[in-house]
């Protein structure tokens, strides 16, 4: 065998994650591995990476016993991890990413130089393995998040490894790049490397998928090869323990008459124009559009993060003059944005401090600016338990050790405890496992139950069929068409967004 996983079991604490895991895989196949966010998938992928190492049990790579202390060790061995949250220097070019582990050199005069032709055309063949046509020199915080995440994955590629594992790498990427990254995946295979594909997209893992290897609450619960046939009714199943009768609940309310925010052609010079929408108290409005739509950049100008250049925004037919993050907060409006890791989160920090910050000025509000930190503890713990998060320990554990799921309901959590009137949410499930989407869309259902409203900006069309009330569909900057509830039709809406006047 390429690689046998014997009885590992790690533990945090007295808390166990992954539970006598058996596992073995063939050279040149392709392992999917699919659970809920929590049952130990990243763990196990971060053993196999050095990050962590096994309160117990074996490994055997290549017919030799692997005990990784460090990713050096792992990257020597020929194992590389393309991270769901990526694993970049921003502030350095595309080139100095890929080399970061060893820049090649040449012999000038007896001295020992930097060879920048080399690596520029090592750093050239792999981008173009991964379909991204970039400048190598083009600095990797500038790039998009789908450029990033390919910049990802070629820097996996660099050292030529031969067992590649995928953590959800297909998050940022259009159909396009994610039909490139499969043929990608397929080619290395007939190059006989190992692949271990770690997704949520089940269909995906069923495509790719020699072996599927399914984790819950860290215990192996089911292996399924090729030629069983296995649905995603059973992988399901498998991973929550139990069958979603109703993947999206049921709403057992209507939206009021009542406008609580409207937007009158607003514009951003480049990127936006003459956006113009209304939003009713107790409703979900989707927002869908094609990669570089602007959907994103919209919500991003509305909440003050970006500079807007014209068009007004009214709160309960009031305007606001200066959108600022603020202001909005203080007007019970939050926005949970589509990059946890950059905008939502302090991932060192405690749980505790992440959910506090944005209401320290609400739970200070007395002459000496004393946070009231019992009455704030109190209040954390019941959006906690209403976000259903999985973790250890509010006040010891650093937010960067829970799964993306877990980050997610941090960031909400962070926000419930705002009591906002309005949320808007740009992509609220991407990269989570089915479990944790059920737990957020039903929490979503509740929260507009009791008043709340919804703006829900998402690249899924079946998400926002499921959710919303309305869906408005942008395209090249502006809103190009608005599908009510009743005519809500996936072809309808794709179309919609990919259509042109040519």
């Amino acid at each position: 065998m390429f690689l046998e996983i014997q009885r590992v079991t790690k533990n945090f604490g007295d808390v166990s994650v992954l539970k006598d895991i058996n596992l073995a895989l063939k050279k040149g196949t392709i392992l999917g591995l699919v659970g809920e966010n929590g049952a130990g998938k990243s763990t196990l992928m971060n053993i196999l990476g050095g990050i962590h190492q096994p309160s117990s049990g074996k490994i055997i790579f290549e017919d030799k016993s692997f005990t990784p202390t460090s990713p050096s060790d792992s990257l020597r061995a020929g194992i590389s991890l393309v991270h769901q949250e990526l694993n970049l220097f921003y502030n350095l070019s595309i080139n100095e990413n890929l080399h970061i582990t060893g820049f090649p050199h040449k012999k000038v005069g007896g001295l020992s130089i930097l060879d920048q032709k080399t690596a520029r055309i090592k750093t050239e063949r792999l981008l173009s393995a991964v379909g991204l046509d970039i400048d190598p020199t083009a600095i990797v915080g500038d790039l998009s998040s789908a450029q990033k995440q390919l910049v990802e994955i070629a820097k996996a590629l660099s050292t030529s490894p031969r067992l590649i594992i995928f953590d959800e790498p297909k998050t940022s990427l259009t159909k396009y790049e994610a039909d490139n990254l499969f043929r990608l995946i397929q080619e290395l295979k007939s190059q006989q490397t190992t692949i271990i594909y770690i997704s949520h997209n089940l269909d995906d893992v069923i495509q790719l998928g020699d072996q599927i290897s399914v984790l819950r609450d860290g215990v192996l619960v089911n292996t399924y090869n090729r030629e069983d046939k296995i649905g995603t009714s059973q992988l399901i199943n498998d991973m929550i323990g139990r069958e979603l009768n109703h993947f999206y609940p049921i709403r057992n309310t209507k939206p009021e008459e009542e406008t609580i925010f409207q937007t009158n052609g607003i514009y951003a010079k480049g990127l936006l124009n003459d956006i113009t929408f209304e939003l009713k108290k107790k409703e979900v409005l989707g927002l869908y559009g094609l990669v570089g739509a602007g959907r994103s950049e919209m919500v991003r100008a509305l909440y003050g993060l970006d500079a807007l250049d014209g068009g007004s925004i009214s709160w309960k037919n009031e305007e606001v003059l200066h959108p600022t993050p603020a202001n909005w907060v203080r007007k019970k409006v939050a926005l949970l944005t589509e990059d946890r890791g950059e905008d939502g989160l302090l991932p060192d920090d405690t749980m505790e401090k992440n959910i506090a910050l944005a209401s320290l000025p609400t739970y200070s509000k007395n002459p000496g600016s004393i946070v009231n930190w019992r009455e704030l503890k109190k209040n954390i713990l019941k959006t906690v338990q209403a976000t259903k998060i999985k973790y250890h320990s509010l006040t010891d554990q650093s937010v960067k050790l829970l799964s993306g799921g877990n980050q997610q309901k941090v960031i909400l959590s962070k926000w419930l405890l705002t009591e906002p009137e309005l949320l808007i949410i740009d992509e609220p499930t991407r990269g989570i496992d089915i479990g944790a989407k059920y737990d957020i869309y039903d929490l979503i259902n509740k929260l507009v139950e009791n008043g709340m409203s919804v703006l829900m900006v998402s690249s899924e069309i079946e998400e926002l069929i499921g959710m919303c009330d309305r869906i408005l569909v942008m395209k090249q900057g502006t809103i190009s068409n608005e599908f009510k509830k009743q005519d809500f039709n996936r072809s309808a809406i794709l179309e919609a967004a990919l259509h042109t006047s040519e």
